[in-house]
């Protein structure tokens, strides 16, 4: 295998590495706002989802919506 691709191949695989603990915060991040979700009455499952796209600004934008009232039957 010719060094050109070897290196290429090496810091493609390296680059995966470096972003793991990227992700894990990413998904922490999900998991926090959906237990925030939830303490605001918001549907938890849709806000994971909007969390793993959106990351921080899903965060502020359930800090900033205000809490959904409850229905009483």
């Amino acid at each position: 295998m010719p060094i050109i691709v070897r290196e290429r191949l090496v810091n493609h695989f390296s680059m995966w590495a470096d972003g793991a603990p990227w992700f894990a915060g990413w998904g922490t991040l999900a998991l926090i706002n959906t237990a925030l979700a939830q303490g605001r009455n918001r549907s938890a499952p849709l806000w994971f989802l909007l969390s793993l796209v959106l990351g921080p600004l899903a965060t502020l934008l359930l800090v900033l919506l205000p809490k959904v009232r409850s229905k009483m039957f």
